[in-house]
Order: C-alpha cells, then sequence, then structure tokens
C-alpha cells in the first residue's frame, strides 16, 4: 500500500525559508516521480515541482530560482527547499508519486488537470507566508 506524508510546513515571513519533506512507503523513488502541488483557497490547484526517477527536476515557472527538489532514495524521502517565500506562496502544499513510466514528462504538472495524472497523495501541509 502506497503511503504519502508531508510535512515541514508553518509560517514564516516574506523572504524566509521552509523546508518540506515528502515521505513516502509502500513504494521505492527509483521507478517513482514525485510531484509538489498547491492550492490556495479560491485558486485551482497548481504545480510547483517535480522530480523524476528519470528524467530529473522540473519546476514551475512561478518558484524557478527560489525553490530546489532534491531527493534521499535511501530514505524515501523528497525534500523541496522554498527560499525567498512570498505571501503568494501561501497554500497547502501536496505530494503526490506515481509511476515514472506513466508519468513520463514532469512537465505535465503544468498542464490542465495534470495533477490527475498522480494517483498516490499525502495529506497536505500548509504554508503561510506573512508580509
Amino acid at each position: 500500500e502506497a503511503h504519502i506524508v508531508e510535512s515541514g510546513g508553518g509560517l514564516v515571513q516574506t523572504g524566509g525559508s521552509l523546508r518540506l519533506s515528502c515521505a513516502v512507503s509502500g513504494f521505492t523513488l527509483d521507478e517513482y516521480s514525485i510531484a509538489w502541488f498547491r492550492q490556495a483557497p479560491g485558486k485551482k490547484r497548481e504545480g510547483v515541482g517535480c522530480i523524476s526517477s528519470s528524467s530529473g527536476v522540473y519546476y514551475s515557472d512561478s518558484v524557478k530560482g527560489r525553490f530546489t527538489l532534491s531527493s534521499d532514495n535511501a530514505k524515501n524521502t523528497v525534500f523541496l527547499q522554498m527560499n525567498n517565500l512570498k505571501p503568494e506562496d501561501t497554500a497547502v502544499y501536496y505530494c503526490a508519486a506515481d509511476k515514472t513510466r506513466i508519468i513520463r514528462d514532469c512537465a505535465k504538472i503544468d498542464r490542465p488537470l495534470g495533477s490527475t495524472w498522480f494517483v498516490n497523495w499525502g495529506q497536505g501541509t500548509q504554508v503561510t507566508v506573512s508580509s
């Protein structure tokens, strides 16, 4: 059974940093693509970034240059380092995973309904950036 748990959210001031963790069980990262999505009240769910076992890392334009994805395969954990946070980054952040052979291209997280390609989801963690 696949299980995903996000952690690391919290309250931070503009310009601050947070590191989110996505701990997975029931599968190994070497066969999976792991994506981060976020959703703020009144807004559609949007892609943040994606790290693939085959093709590396992809970032959505809104976070490019500020957020960094990394993985520790031995611990089955993906990290999202968020720097220079802005109020518009405030959202619930979700980690999602699916087999790389299904996802194929991490860039699909920015396509309409791209999140629907991922069937394994965590519960979300709240990130709040104050001005």
